[in-house]
């Protein structure tokens, strides 16, 4: 714990745990859309268009996924029509290790467990087309070690334990 401590400022950790804290607020209070979420849609389109552009070439430095849910309306409950299936807008940006930009937009019909995303997408590099798909990642693999939504349903709030370590320094050696 002593090295912890020498390591991470006690800002730095408040930090990293206030940006966990408002991750999984985020996906606690998002509804239930049908079994789509935004952020799950997000992260398996981001890691799965991160990896088919890397397979077809191109060194990724980074990239950042946003999903929108229905287009911002209103969420589909178990009372709407079961025949409307959610759909999520899907925009990601980022940048190859050369600079060129990269752009992946289009529509997600179904998200599997960090694994794969089906839908529509188009991703660009540079401007230019380099692959269209209805289908990215593996759907039939086992889910992925880090579930991006619980098994059995909509995300549930979590219960946040703080502990608070106060330090003194020794008195001086006699």
């Amino acid at each position: 714990m002593g090295a912890l401590r020498r390591v991470l400022h006690p800002r730095t950790l408040a930090a990293i745990c206030a940006a966990a804290a408002a991750v999984v607020g985020v996906a606690a209070c998002e509804p239930s859309t049908g079994g789509l979420s935004s952020v799950a849609v997000a992260v398996t389109t981001d890691k799965t268009a991160t990896s088919t552009l890397e397979r077809i070439g191109f060194k990724v430095r980074w990239l950042s996924c946003t999903a929108n849910i229905d287009d911002g309306k209103a969420p589909v409950t178990a009372s709407a029509s079961p025949s409307r299936p959610s759909v999520a807008a899907v925009d990601c940006h980022g940048e190859t290790e050369s600079g060129q930009e990269i752009t992946l937009k289009g529509k997600v019909t179904d998200e599997r467990s960090g694994t794969c995303v089906r839908g529509r997408l188009v991703a660009k590099v540079g401007g230019k087309v380099v692959f269209e798909a209805s289908v990215l990642g593996n759907c039939s693999a086992a889910p992925s070690s880090t579930p991006t939504r619980p098994p059995g349903g909509p995300a549930r709030p979590t219960v946040t334990v703080t502990v608070t370590v106060t330090e003194t320094a020794d008195p001086p050696a006699k």
